[in-house]
């Protein structure tokens, strides 16, 4: 009998938290309700934002 774990946990927490924290962030920043239904989107997404600006940033 073979057992099979997944460790992604941790991850998930961190993920969830992350979500929270920029659909706060997106959302308040929203000065409509379409922007802010962006805003959630955008959270939804926030880790590919935040590697793509970092490889910006680091372009020059």
């Amino acid at each position: 009998m073979s057992k099979k774990y997944h460790e992604s946990g941790t991850a998930g927490a961190v993920y969830g938290l992350g979500f929270l924290g920029a659909a706060v962030w997106f959302i308040s920043q929203a000065t409509t309700f379409w922007l802010g239904v962006l805003g959630f989107l955008k959270a939804i997404v926030w880790p590919a934002l935040l590697v793509y600006e970092l490889f910006r940033f680091l372009q020059g």
